[in-house]
């Protein structure tokens, strides 16, 4: 197969570093538009036309025309023009960088990890009334930590430190108050 006169870096169709739309399309670049396009963005942007024409909105000519666009288009400027008049054409990206190669987001924090670290921290205002109820939370945090790769193990970890501190504090009074009533009587 022959390369087609319609593409854009043989016809200088290519002004500015971008390519030009459609016929009856607005160009809108961006910073993205010169990015290198991979095999997986030729198949997504064949897929969106696929779906296009399933749905009567191309005709075979044309879509025969935009599949074999596709396939050599070079970048993603060229991609995103081929189905940016069908409805499911790919969202148009404001950073210029692709989502492969942006960091993941920070994972969540565990709200319980959150009450445990509080109920522990509240231990001595309280007089120790909300010692169990941190080593209850620290504990169900850590385990929903490791289990969902959350964040929030070091918050659960010191509500559970200061949760055990309290409830041995008042397990050790209890002790001594139960010795000096034995020894006393």
């Amino acid at each position: 197969m022959s390369n087609p006169s319609w593409q854009p870096w043989q016809q200088g169709q290519v002004q500015g570093g971008f390519p030009q739309p459609w016929p009856g399309q607005v160009a809108v670049p961006s910073a993205s538009s010169s990015l290198l396009a991979s095999h997986a963005d030729r198949e997504r942007a064949v897929d969106v036309l696929r779906a296009g024409y399933a749905e009567g909105r191309l005709g075979q000519p044309e879509f025969d025309d935009r599949v074999a666009r596709a396939y050599t288009a070079r970048t993603l400027g060229e991609l995103s023009l081929l189905v940016a008049d069908l409805p499911q054409g790919p969202a148009p990206r404001t950073d210029g960088v692709p989502q492969t190669f942006l960091p993941p987001p920070p994972p969540k924090t565990n709200e319980k990890a959150v009450g445990a670290l509080i109920c522990g921290l509240l231990c001595l205002p309280t007089a120790g009334l909300t010692g169990i109820p941190a080593v209850v939370l620290g504990h169900a945090a850590r385990a929903e930590i490791r289990r969902r790769g959350e964040a929030g193990d070091g918050l659960a970890l010191t509500g559970l430190v200061l949760g055990w501190l309290s409830t041995a504090g008042w397990a050790l009074v209890l002790v001594l108050f139960l010795a000096v009533v034995l020894v006393s009587v």
